[in-house]
């Protein structure tokens, strides 16, 4: 089929409308989350998003560029004012605590939400798992019904069986060992 005919029939670039509602569905979701977030949150979002950036960077080359020619004496119109650079090293270190703080703050929240998607996949993949065993059920039963051999490599028995999650975690777990 051409390329221009399947567009005109699937006008949305080949999703269909249950992927778009999924997909409009899904941002509501991440709006909601952006809107009910703590104040907290947002600030160390705010802070680590900033921190991250090229402002950041050019702000801070600038700052210290002059920091450090004002007091190695090299701008003999501004009077030093940190000789030792003791104020400096003081500077930085507190704003490497606090911007580690904002970020570990950040990345708790990121991961918390990573987990529930992760959860989210686990429980659609589960489902889907499900449902795909009973359809296998169902064309086997079908397949017996109509005489067609639907078990020849004698794999049918174990793809019938519903995954058992715990079961498959303990699995994993004992392997680790």
């Amino acid at each position: 089929m051409a390329q221009g005919t399947d567009r005109a029939r699937n006008p949305g670039g080949g999703m269909n409308e249950a992927l778009r509602r999924n997909i409009a569905a899904m941002d509501e979701q991440r709006d909601q989350e952006k809107r009910t977030r703590r104040l907290s949150a947002r600030i160390a979002d705010r802070v680590t998003a900033f921190a991250g950036s090229m402002t950041f960077v050019v702000i801070h080359l600038v700052a210290y560029g002059l920091w450090l020619t004002i007091n190695l004496g090299w701008l003999p119109i501004l009077p030093r004012f940190d000789p030792s650079f003791v104020i400096l090293a003081m500077e930085a270190s507190v704003e490497a605590i606090f911007l580690s703080t904002f970020v570990l703050i950040s990345q708790n929240r990121m991961a918390e939400l990573a987990d529930r998607r992760a959860d989210l996949d686990l429980h659609i993949n589960l489902l889907t798992e499900h449902e795909l065993t009973k359809l296998t059920v169902l064309v086997a039963a079908i397949a017996d019904r109509l005489g067609v051999e639907s078990d020849a490599d004698g794999e049918l028995g174990d793809i019938v069986k519903d995954v058992e999650p715990i079961k498959v975690l303990d699995e994993l777990d004992r392997r680790e060992e």
